[in-house]
């Protein structure tokens, strides 16, 4: 683990922060977290988007990031494409909580220099249900990371979902569920 590494606190089923939404479910039981995980308690906006999309998406996605900030919204998302990382750099100029889901292990994560004051200030959560041993994010884990990002939201937002890909097949498994994704794909 890297010295400006905090080690990674569990986060078990019975414990006040472990998510509703995963009790009862094929989730794993134990969850990794660095920083404030009372920000689970509150409602989730999550957020996705393809690796690329056109630009009218790019300028939706951040019009919306920065409403969200605005309201002090509470955002989960892997933040791992491009227009996920912009919004980001729009949510982190706010003070509403946001939650990041990398697809690996948070040992041995670095944490950006960009996230040390909200991570200090509590408003900041990294959360993986990945185990000490996943430290690279693969099509897979992105995959389970997606679909565990989506079981604790009470809101998805899919900002573009390129046709036929992964994302696109998420939100429609999602909206088989009964679990509703709003595509925002621009026409």
């Amino acid at each position: 683990m890297a010295a400006d590494t905090p080690k990674p606190s569990q986060v078990h089923p019975g414990a006040p922060d472990y998510p509703r939404a995963l009790l009862g479910g094929s989730e794993p039981s134990t969850l990794f977290a660095i920083g404030n995980t009372k920000n689970l308690r509150q409602p989730l906006t999550a957020l996705f988007c393809s690796n690329r999309c056109p630009g009218s998406a790019i300028l939706r996605a951040l019009d919306l990031a920065t409403k969200l900030r605005d309201e002090n919204r509470a955002v989960i998302s892997g933040f791992h494409t491009p227009v996920e990382k912009e919004c980001l750099a729009v949510l982190l100029r706010g003070k509403s909580p946001i939650v990041i889901c990398p697809a690996r292990s948070l040992d041995r994560y670095r944490i950006p220099a960009g996230w040390k004051s909200p991570l200090a200030e509590g408003r900041l959560l990294l959360l993986s249900p990945f185990p000490a041993g996943t430290h690279r994010a693969t099509a897979e884990t992105a995959q389970r990371r997606n679909e565990f990002v989506a079981t604790l939201a009470t809101e998805t937002t899919v900002l573009y979902a390129a046709p036929g890909g992964r994302l696109e097949k998420l939100a429609t498994k999602f909206q088989r569920l009964g679990r509703p994704a709003a595509t925002k794909n621009p026409k």
